[in-house]
């Protein structure tokens, strides 16, 4: 679960980072992200939205859950102070966890807020195998 110092809780932050923040769109769901305003901010926050277009009460708060664990996770390798809504999808209530999960890494990292593993051990050095 995410502590309550990395919630966005406000209409108005919510709104601010939907507006002013960039946005990548997955099959099950859309991320915002606002860059840290302050980088002496403490600590990364998020919030979602899951709407009535997904589903009943039961499985708009199943997707919820699902988000929050999902974010918790990768919540520590966004920069510092900033700010995500996740906004969920009407397909997000019959996807499973590992699908959510790599929508939301896609989204994270064609906003460039994850590092991308396949560069990250990659040596730039050469461009193949040797011969």
């Amino acid at each position: 679960m995410l502590p309550a110092a990395a919630r966005l809780r406000r209409s108005e932050d919510f709104r601010e980072v939907m507006r002013r923040g960039s946005r990548a769109g997955r099959r099950r769901l859309v991320v915002h992200a606002l860059p840290a305003r302050d980088p002496s901010a403490s600590s990364s926050r998020a919030g979602f939205v899951v709407s009535k277009a997904v589903g009943n009460s039961v499985v708009r708060h199943r997707v919820a859950r699902r988000l929050r664990h999902l974010v918790a996770a990768r919540l520590g390798t966004v920069p510092p102070g900033s700010s995500l809504v996740v906004r969920a999808l009407p397909p997000a209530a019959t996807a499973s966890s590992a699908d959510l999960g790599a929508d939301l890494d896609a989204a994270l990292k064609r906003l460039r807020l994850l590092p991308d593993r396949r560069l990250a051990g990659a040596d730039n050095d050469n461009d193949g195998p040797a011969v």
